[in-house]
């Protein structure tokens, strides 16, 4: 079989395929959907943290012009799947999603208690403030620090013997007490809030009594289809999720949060379109957040730098009702050669909503403190944080007793340190300076998990010879179908520009959501795969051809009289999954400058290298790197949400005052691939990029500000006031 008359020519760094329709507004997100007969919708939401609704006075708002519905616990048709009310009402149990308009209960300040509907968005924004809320206030707690003697295992946790997150412990961690050299230290990361400039929102249809449709801000069409068909109890296939477009998530969007149920509840009472967009104010108590975290590390080791001992204990925040669990601690036992050691996790929960995953969820965090501990132990020992690595490289996981898959990371560091220029560093702390700056080298390790989950893709050849793809996976910036667009050129030999992927339906093939650096693995094999089936199908149907008949890929169709050939297939993980060790790696290398009159910290050059198998697509892969690095900036540096405990209610609710990364707080950033396909992981032979960008960031930025400055901040983010 000849290949197509379209040169095939592919370019290792395509450009993205939905980047005309981005930057010239053609690109559709859920709050730009219009519909004939369109509601608006907007909530009110509660002003104290805990405590009961004693009255909700809405007679003004529902005689105000245009409105349409006050909704609230009140008048709520209910959703079918929370059951129905208990009287009087019951907190829910340990475990229990929030339940929008379900009771008059509160849980937390900013939790949605009223909703109102109107022909317009500014006929709904004025008549929510006439809407009058009474309550019962009960005493709360908020303050992390001050209850941290309460948290406890995860109920979760104690019932799963298997769970990850039990107390872990290998070999006699006990040994740290008669270490050559040991420190201990308590690093802190405060709530962090994903700041994407999309806020959530959603447009919601019913057609008819059981067939839902909604366009919403997810990163799981999938998934969001099940939990809204069990919402309101009506069958998985009618109900469809669309989200073609999404501007950023960092995590917000993974799981189908109240302010979605509440839109198509409305939608249902209504029996019309409803649109609910978010506030900026409302993205910071609807969609999760980092939670906050407090963790102690002890680490010992020889004279030598040998590791003897690490002992890594972590407490979470969760919300009253549910229990989320971040991988803290999981890297301590994995990431070094240690013969010792011992992980520990506790949940604390309070009067707040609940958190999510936020990119580099669980990692980021823990290797803030396990990367920060090495480095204070590198000068402890009086050696170079570099080689005190290198001493404890892990050639095997010393966790599962298992090879790696593949693992280049020494690779990484050499490669990082070459073109950073790390031999330039002076070993004493507060001993560079440049133009009047203190100058400060830092670095850290990188791993994160290999996630690989089941996933389908449907090639279509059509007769003009132009191929379609479609799976059911997501875009949340990285690039997708670019990606996939690039996978399927490279398989079937044809030019991109013949090609068109499809993603962000539910009504696609199946395909995880997209989460966990798990996009190009999972949803990228399925595509390989379906490609190659197309491919086989495309050669048998040639065979039958004469012999000296044209047999581009339009001429056989042509020849066959058939519009097009289709083929789904599945790809999903085998055995390998228990006789390898699966990570991403890689390490950053950053300088800092800071001034000595005032503290300000900038981070001004950065190295970053990954080990994450094949690239698939450099462009994209260099700009999800650059964002985590920037991510990471913000992170160590600037982002905090800050909580008047007095009301349980978050301050630092906007861009004024919830500090992130601008244009001139991004340095030169050098991006490094190792790019060796790992085949034991999948088919194409890549692992994940997107979270191991971000983890390991903070700590090298951390290590950098002690190098310049002599002061070790253990506490995010690093503002003046700790260093002046």
């Amino acid at each position: 079989m000849s290949k197509s008359n379209n040169t095939f020519n592919l370019n290792p760094s395509l450009d993205r395929v939905d980047g005309r329709a981005k930057v010239t507004g053609s690109a559709t997100y859920s709050a730009e959907y219009d519909f004939e007969n369109l509601a608006y919708a907007v909530l009110i939401t509660s002003t104290i943290a805990k405590g009961s609704i004693t009255n909700i006075d809405a007679k003004r708002a529902e005689n105000a012009r245009g409105v349409l519905a006050v909704i609230s616990h009140l008048n709520s048709p209910g959703v079918p799947g929370y059951g129905p009310a208990k009287q009087p009402a019951e907190r829910a149990p340990m475990g229990t999603a929030f339940r929008v308009f379900h009771d008059n209960l509160i849980y937390f300040n900013g939790q949605p208690i009223a909703m109102v509907v109107a022909n317009t968005f500014e006929q709904a924004v004025h008549a929510a403030s006439l809407v009058k809320v009474t309550y019962a206030a009960e005493a709360h707690q908020t303050d992390f620090e001050q209850n941290l003697a309460k948290a406890i295992i995860p109920t979760g946790v104690q019932r799963n013997k298997n769970s990850p997150f039990q107390d872990y412990q290998r070999g006699e961690p006990a040994v740290i007490d008669n270490a050559e050299v040991k420190i201990a230290a308590t690093y802190t990361i405060p709530t962090q809030h994903h700041q994407p400039i999309e806020p959530h929102a959603i447009v919601a249809i019913w057609e008819g009594a059981d067939k839902l449709t909604v366009y919403d801000k997810n990163q799981g069409v999938k998934s969001a289809q099940g939990n809204l068909a069990q919402a309101f109890q009506i069958p998985r296939e009618n109900v469809r999720v669309n989200a073609q477009f999404i501007g950023g998530a960092f995590g917000s969007g993974i799981r189908v949060w109240p302010h979605t149920i509440a839109a198509a509840l409305a939608a249902k009472k209504l029996s019309r379109p409803v649109k609910l967009v978010l506030s900026r104010e409302m993205m910071f108590t609807s969609v999760g957040y980092r939670p906050y975290t407090i963790q102690n590390v002890s680490i010992g080791a020889t004279a030598a730098g040998k590791l003897s001992a690490i002992i890594h204990e972590g407490t979470g925040q969760t919300s009253a009702y549910e229990e989320h669990l971040e991988r803290t601690i999981l890297a301590s036992r994995s990431l070094y050669a240690c013969p010792n050691v011992a992980t520990k996790y506790r949940l604390l929960s309070l009067d707040v909503n609940t958190p999510t995953w936020m990119r580099g969820p669980g990692d980021a965090t823990g290797m803030f403190a396990l990367e920060s501990a090495v480095d204070e132990l590198a000068y402890a020992l009086k050696m170079d944080p570099l080689q005190v690595r290198l001493l404890n490289y892990a050639d095997t996981d010393p966790e599962r007793n298992l090879p790696f898959s593949a693992k280049h990371l020494k690779e990484c560091y050499e490669l990082g340190a070459e073109k950073f220029g790390w031999k330039k560093r002076a070993k004493e702390p507060a001993s560079m300076r440049k133009d009047g700056k203190l100058i400060g080298y830092g670095m850290a390790s990188s791993l994160y998990g290999f996630h690989r989950h089941p996933s389908q893709a449907r090639g279509m050849m059509l007769s003009d010879g132009n191929v379609v793809i479609q799976s059911a996976t997501m875009d949340i910036g990285p690039g997708t179908a670019t990606a996939m667009t690039q996978i399927a050129a490279e398989v079937l030999e044809i030019a991109p520009a013949k090609i068109r992927f499809e993603l962000g339906d539910s009504s696609l093939p199946d395909a995880p959501g997209q989460n966990g650096s798990s996009t190009i693995p999972s949803v990228g094999s399925a595509v390989h795969v379906a490609c190659q089936s197309l491919k086989k199908k495309l050669a048998e149907l040639a065979e039958s051809m004469p012999a000296g008949a044209s047999k581009t890929h339009a001429d056989i169709l042509k020849y066959h009289h058939l519009p097009k050939i289709e083929v789904t297939e599945e790809s999903k993980s085998g055995p390998e999954r228990d006789q390898y060790s699966m990570y991403s790696f890689g390490c950053h290398f950053v300088e800092v400058q800071v001034s000595p009159a005032t503290g300000e910290v900038r981070v001004s050059r950065v190295v970053t290298c990954a080990d994450v198998g094949k690239i698939t697509n450099y462009k994209t892969a260099r700009s999800q790197s650059i964002g985590g690095i920037i991510g990471g900036i913000g992170m160590a540096l600037m982002e905090a949400s800050v909580m008047d405990h007095r009301y349980g209610r978050y301050v630092t609710n906007d861009f004024a005052n919830y500090h992130i990364p601008v244009h001139t707080d991004v340095p030169q950033i050098e991006v490094i691939y190792i790019d060796k396909p790992d085949m034991r992981v999948n088919p194409i032979g890549a692992k994940g990029l997107g979270e191991i960008a971000i983890v390991g960031v903070a700590a090298a930025i951390a290590n950098a500000v002690f190098h310049a400055t002599g002061k070790r901040v253990r506490e995010l983010p690093i503002t003046v006031d700790k260093l002046v």
